[in-house]
């Protein structure tokens, strides 16, 4: 993936921004409703949909899944768990509803095993959640594959974003480091979006934002503070069953968001002062006076 850039000082523009719509778990396990995602992001004109990927008997403890919790599945972690997670019947179904809806589609593993499954289907993108960042065997696993990944960085100090980093540099696999604070949602004093610049600085590579906000303004600012890829959830319904629902964006919002993002470049265009055409015939009706 190659970014594009109208000028470079003092902040890149963009070309035009990655926008992954986060289907994530939002699907609540049903492949319909995962449809009417898929089809609400490519309406709103975003570049792909990311979904997630776990074993879940790798991922979570014996004693996490047995223990108690109420949810539409059932009694346990275990039943609210297995019903969102998506299999491979499923994915056959999802990986030809993209290709025929013209959207790329990729997961975010959270165990070497999802990462192989997920290799089945020659998705261009990998991803790297802010959970995994400091996990060395799925990195390496990644990392070997040189695909373009998109790295989330909440929850993670700037050593342990160069521990990431450093393995995939040394693997040769092109990378994006995701913006991002692991809060649901996240509150507008805990964005801290110029941090963008700052990672782009230390690591000298692409940045990109990873919002869990509740509001569009913020992933449109960080596009325009220079974000060559931005994420954001997405949901036919806030209200909906889910951990990740109140932190996502519903169609209007998601429609806005793209929107002024595709704007940007237009808006900001260069740094250069100059006098528009417009303008000039404007100065010989308004200063009228300079030629009294």
């Amino acid at each position: 993936m190659v970014f594009e850039y109208i000028q470079t000082e003092p902040i890149p523009i963009v070309k035009h921004v990655f926008i992954i719509a986060e289907i994530g778990i939002n699907h609540n396990g049903d492949l319909k409703i995962a449809k009417e995602l898929i089809d609400l992001a490519k309406n709103a004109g975003c570049d792909a949909v990311k979904f997630q990927k776990r074993t879940i008997d790798i991922v979570y403890s014996k004693d996490f899944l047995d223990s108690p919790r109420e949810s539409p599945w059932g009694n346990t972690q275990r039943d609210q768990k297995v019903a969102l997670e998506f299999e491979e019947s499923e994915y056959d179904v999802i990986d030809a509803y993209c290709r025929e809806q013209g959207i790329d589609w990729f997961a975010s593993a959270w165990d070497i095993p999802s990462q192989m499954f997920l290799s089945k289907y020659n998705l261009k993108y990998n991803k790297i959640a802010s959970a995994l960042l400091t996990n060395r065997k799925l990195l390496e696993a990644v990392s070997k594959q040189k695909k373009v990944t998109f790295i989330s960085t909440g929850m993670s100090t700037l050593s342990d974003i160069r521990f990431a980093v450093n393995l995939f540099n040394d693997n040769n696999c092109p990378y994006i480091l995701m913006h991002s604070v692991s809060e649901y949602p996240c509150k507008d004093d805990s964005l801290n979006l110029q941090v963008i610049e700052e990672l782009r600085k230390k690591f000298n590579c692409p940045v990109g934002y990873s919002g869990h906000e509740v509001s569009v303004s913020p992933s449109v600012f960080a596009a325009a503070w220079g974000a060559v890829a931005i994420e954001r959830h997405i949901t036919l319904n806030r209200a909906m069953y889910g951990s990740d629902q109140s932190a996502s964006l519903e169609k209007s919002g998601l429609e806005l968001m793209v929107g002024q993002i595709r704007k940007i470049p237009l808006i900001l265009k260069t740094a250069k002062k100059c006098i528009s055409v417009e303008e000039s015939k404007n100065a010989k009706k308004l200063r009228y006076w300079l030629s009294l």
